[in-house]
């Protein structure tokens, strides 16, 4: 028996209509409007596999804080499934703390998780731009760099140095790192400058005398730096 043409075309129809239902279809409007969440009817049988590029989707644990340097992978999956970015993208934090992130800008990122960081940016994101947005961040590459200490005044080289992480830096091989003192330091009246600790506020001065220190091998009277301490090496006077 012969199918009618009619009764193929019907069917041929029916079945287009039925893959194009399963398809995410985005909210009209320009690229950052917000993207529905894929319907539950064509949810995959089987978990999705890892993203490309998210170190096999390893999640850092909630001890660790991310710091000045890190390297994290960030994907919205969302824009993956619609082809607007199908692979992740390694954003740095920078010196400010900050990470540059697509959409909402610069957002704080020092002292938190990555799951920390990642619902502070899917909260973002959903404020404006996403119905739903699955955000995927992981730590790519962690910096060795702990954090800087800066030295000025009677040394060969002034500026920012770099701690490492479980490196015990002490001023007097912070100065010797800067070049040792310059020909006009007073070596006895160096000074460190710790930034406000604590509920009051307060800045923490300690001077050191770095020819006992450093000349004489008292070195039990030096101090271990902490980041973002100040080493100030003041001028002597001479006397003419």
């Amino acid at each position: 028996m012969k199918t009618p043409l009619s009764f193929l075309l019907l069917l041929a129809c029916g079945h287009w209509s039925v893959a194009l239902a399963e398809l995410p279809v985005p909210v009209s409007g320009s690229r950052n409007a917000a993207v529905s969440a894929p319907s539950s009817a064509a949810a995959p049988s089987a978990p999705a596999a890892p993203a490309v590029g998210l170190l096999n989707g390893y999640m850092s644990d909630d001890s660790y804080k991310l710091r000045v340097g890190d390297a994290v992978s960030f994907q919205i999956l969302e824009d993956r499934v619609l082809g607007i970015q199908e692979t992740p993208v390694n954003l740095v934090v920078t010196d400010s703390g900050e990470i540059d992130v697509t959409y909402i800008g610069r957002v704080m990122a020092v002292g938190k998780t990555s799951k920390e960081l990642a619902a502070d940016l899917k909260t973002a994101l959903e404020k404006e731009y996403y119905k739903k947005a699955s955000v995927v961040l992981s730590l790519n590459v962690a910096t060795r760099i702990l954090g800087r200490v800066y030295i000025w005044g009677q040394v060969r080289s002034q500026g920012a140095l770099d701690m490492q992480i479980n490196e015990n830096l002490t001023a007097g091989n912070a100065i010797l790192r800067a070049g040792g003192f310059g020909d006009f330091a007073s070596k006895t009246k160096v000074k460190v400058v710790r930034a406000a600790t604590g509920t009051n506020g307060e800045k923490q001065t300690f001077s050191l005398n770095m020819e006992e220190i450093l000349e004489k091998g008292k070195i039990e009277k030096d101090i271990l730096l902490q980041p973002n301490d100040l080493i100030i090496v003041p001028t002597r006077l001479v006397n003419f």
